[in-house]
């Protein structure tokens, strides 16, 4: 019987490893290989290390990301880690993935040259034990859904809640009131109006609508058996605002029930376009393997582009001589996907709710930890 459960774990592993891409089926877990303490502890010593020789200040802002194993993403985020240091003097900035997969696979080198990522407890304890006295975690996501909401209901409570004994009481009351969240991009009701107006704005999507083109952005959503209010109604209500515009603006997801690619279709042809020439972007911060496979892949007869294609209409995913490119092998003429987070007015918006969060610290608004309550 024990060579038998020996088998099956080693399977498992196997199996396990046999993941090649970085999607939403995330397992969840923060890096710990099979629970392997000595991993985690290795791992947490390294981002001390990060922490410990890049602090310069008493205040830091982690922003957090999914996660990819793209290279045009890795670029993205360098930019998004990059223009927080500009913007924030004063403030320490780091980087942290949320996915264990997408971590796991960047280290392995999936896609590009190795790198290593790191998850937000490991992060947050380092941050905690090198003495911050105010923090800020920036979600990078796009929608309140089910990464936005683990950030802030799992890893940042638990951080305040001092849930491993890392701290003590007496730093525990420093940072009462110190620590807080950053809403995703369209966190609030008043944002999708705002991201609406940039996104018409943009150059190269309001030359494709004054052209009498169609524009689809294709975000991620959340499956429907979860109960995140205002996750994925932003996606409509973004649809509604962008259509305020123009009618030729369109938004659908990958993992929102009725509002697929499909469905997309069926409210085009709905609204007398029925031909003509259509151009996909992701609504997503980065653009790695649903941008590249789900949307643009046309060897695929299930992709957005393909799907489109069949229906009758001139359908890009790629463009070229974007004006703003991440990507640093990114040359003139070449097939490029541009995401939210490579857009700075977009970058911009992530950035006024980092602002809103750091307004929030010191008064009632900011986080407590029960370290605090009354003796």
């Amino acid at each position: 019987m024990n060579k038998i459960k020996t088998l099956m774990l080693a399977m498992m592993v196997m199996a396990g490893a046999a993941f090649t891409a970085c999607s939403s089926d995330d397992d969840n877990n923060t890096i710990n290989t099979l629970g392997n303490q000595s991993n985690y502890d290795r791992y947490q010593q390294a981002v001390n290390n990060i922490v410990n020789t890049q602090k310069k200040s008493d205040k830091v802002i982690l922003v957090v990301a999914f996660g990819s194993t793209w290279e045009q993403a890795y670029d993205t985020f360098d930019k998004v880690v990059s223009d927080y240091k500009a913007q924030f003097t004063g403030w320490d900035v780091f980087l942290s993935f949320s996915s264990a997969i997408c971590i796991n696979n960047a280290r392995a080198g999936e896609n590009v040259a190795s790198r290593d990522f790191y998850d937000p407890e490991h992060f947050l304890t380092a941050i905690g034990l090198a003495g911050y006295k105010q923090i800020v975690v920036q979600s990078l996501q796009v929608i309140p859904g089910e990464e936005y909401r683990r950030v802030r209901d799992n890893y940042v409570k638990d951080f305040m809640n001092n849930r491993n004994s890392d701290f003590t009481t007496a730093y525990m009351k420093s940072i009462d009131k110190q620590v807080a969240v950053g809403v995703p991009l369209m966190g609030e009701d008043d944002d999708v109006a705002e991201l609406a107006a940039v996104l018409h704005s943009e150059s190269d999507i309001k030359a494709i609508i004054d052209a009498g083109g169609t524009v689809a952005f294709m975000g991620h959503g959340n499956p429907e058996n979860y109960d995140y209010y205002g996750a994925n109604i932003r996606y409509t209500e973004l649809e509604t605002e962008l259509q305020a515009l123009n009618p030729h603006y369109f938004v659908g997801t990958v993992d929102m029930e009725d509002n697929f690619v499909e469905d997309v279709i069926a409210r085009m042809q709905a609204g007398g376009i029925t031909s003509g020439t259509v151009q996909l972007y992701p609504l997503m911060s980065i653009a790695g393997d649903h941008a590249h496979n789900d949307m643009a892949d046309d060897g695929d007869a299930e992709s957005w582009i393909s799907m489109m294609t069949t229906a009758g209409y001139q359908t890009k995913a790629y463009e070229k001589n974007f004006s703003e490119p991440c990507w640093k092998k990114y040359n003139a003429d070449e097939g490029y996907i541009p995401a939210l987070a490579e857009r700075s007015k977009v970058r911009a918006l992530w950035m006024q709710h980092t602002r809103e969060a750091i307004a929030k610290l010191g008064t009632d608004e900011a986080l407590s930890t029960p370290t605090t309550a009354a003796e």
